[in-house]
């Protein structure tokens, strides 16, 4: 019998939990197949088995946390899947032509059962050998005796096997009614205010952005700046290469790739908000990978570009474009959501006009787009103009990045952005 273990996930990820369960007790398993989903704190990792043959049993149901190394179930190795042998035995069909029919024993069936049922039994191979009480029972209950399993090792239904499998049958029945009641039964009530609601269990991501999110608030000096840019030379650009730049890169220029820029070009001149905090120590860091802060049914979560200042605006667009879809197909990898310096979320692809992002520890600075929006923008004091324009926030840690370097950082991207040429000089 071999061990169906929780495998090493990562130096950082200790234990997890079952999401899912991809077989269960009597499915074959070949060397190599996934068993199970795993819920980590990052990623959704699968359970492979180390072996071929049988789930003989599962010891942890899904939602069961688990750590690495616990033993999760056993295989058999020398084991046959149920559904190839069978289950409940039909009786068997090629005994009946040779081996004669044994009357029913006086102990197993009462003598009005046995007077009142004169109906020979069948030798023929489409029906099961079955004694005469057993034939009447079924009839009268309504049970096709070829479903009916016996522990007869000629393969002869007797009437203790009908009753067995009509209780069987019944306490299986009343099972599934009372699960399907339990399942359309009305959501349990308030206790305060008698009005209806339900209970959910959290995610283990869920849990882990919550806990992180707190954990935020209370360690660090968290504030946020604001200011706003006018998009309309990145708007201008973005028209008038859109065709040429799918052409030549089969991939859409969006955004991202702008902001991106910026950020890394404001990073540079600003390095505190490329840095995080170790103790009483401050570690300004020399690379710059930008995570992309994106939302998916388990909940946000930040996969990173690296070496994002080495890329082109082609490589940045189709990076973003990668990580989104395998962020929301749980294909992330763990490399794919370490690392990162500086955060840039946007919660203008769902309309949001102003907000205040959260860092993401211990990053201590992340900057939040937003929905472009026209309106009337004073060109000077005579003149007015529909302008689109965006709200940016930049939330950063206080305890080492002042309110000067902050603002200035921010007034570094409108720059760059309503001067989006400059961006190529910026290198």
């Amino acid at each position: 019998m071999a061990e169906i273990k929780v495998p090493e996930l990562a130096e950082s990820i200790t234990e997890g939990t079952i999401a899912e369960w991809l077989k269960q007790p009597g499915d074959a398993v070949e060397k190599g197949e996934n068993i199970a989903e795993l819920e980590t704190d990052k990623i959704n990792v699968e359970i492979t088995s180390e072996h071929a043959g049988v789930i003989q049993d599962l010891s942890k149901e899904a939602g069961d946390t688990v750590e690495v190394g616990d033993v999760i179930g056993h295989i058999d190795e020398s084991g046959q899947a149920s559904g190839s042998t069978g289950g409940a035995a039909p009786a068997q069909e090629s005994e009946p032509e040779k081996t004669p029919e044994k009357p029913a024993e006086p102990a197993q069936t009462s003598p009005s059962e046995d007077e009142s049922s004169d109906e020979p039994d069948d030798n023929s191979s489409e029906r099961p050998v079955a004694s005469p009480a057993a034939r009447k029972m079924a009839r009268e209950k309504g049970l096709d005796l070829n479903a009916v399993p016996t522990k007869d090792p000629m393969g002869r239904v007797r009437k203790e096997d009908v009753e067995n499998y009509e209780s069987n049958k019944a306490a299986a029945s009343a099972a599934k009614e009372q699960t399907s009641a339990k399942e359309s039964a009305p959501a349990p009530k308030d206790e305060f205010d008698g009005k209806p609601v339900e209970r959910q269990r959290m995610s283990r991501r869920r849990q882990t952005i919550a806990s992180r999110l707190v954990d935020v608030q209370q360690n660090t000096a968290m504030l946020s700046t604001f200011n706003e840019i006018d998009m309309s030379a990145v708007m201008d650009i973005r028209k008038r290469w859109k065709e040429t730049f799918q052409e030549q890169h089969d991939v859409r220029l969006g955004f991202m790739s702008f902001f991106t820029k910026a950020v890394i070009a404001a990073l540079k001149q600003f390095p505190l908000l490329n840095a995080e905090i170790d103790g009483n120590e401050i570690i300004q860091k020399q690379f710059y990978d930008i995570g992309m802060a994106v939302s998916t049914e388990n909940g946000l979560i930040v996969p990173v570009v690296k070496d994002a200042d080495r890329k082109s605006f082609a490589e940045l667009e189709q990076e973003v474009v990668d990580l989104s879809l395998k962020a929301r197909d749980n294909k992330l990898s763990l490399s794919e959501l370490q690392g990162g310096s500086f955060t840039i979320t946007n919660g203008g692809v769902f309309g949001s006009l102003l907000s205040t992002p959260i860092l993401n520890a211990p990053q201590v600075g992340i900057l939040g787009m937003h929905k472009i929006q026209w309106r009337p923008v004073a060109i000077d004091q005579e003149n007015m103009e529909n302008r689109p324009m965006m709200y940016i926030a930049l939330s950063y840690d206080h305890r080492i990045v002042d309110g000067k370097e902050a603002v200035s950082f921010l007034v570094k991207i409108k720059e760059l952005l309503e001067n989006p040429e400059s961006l190529m000089l910026e290198g």
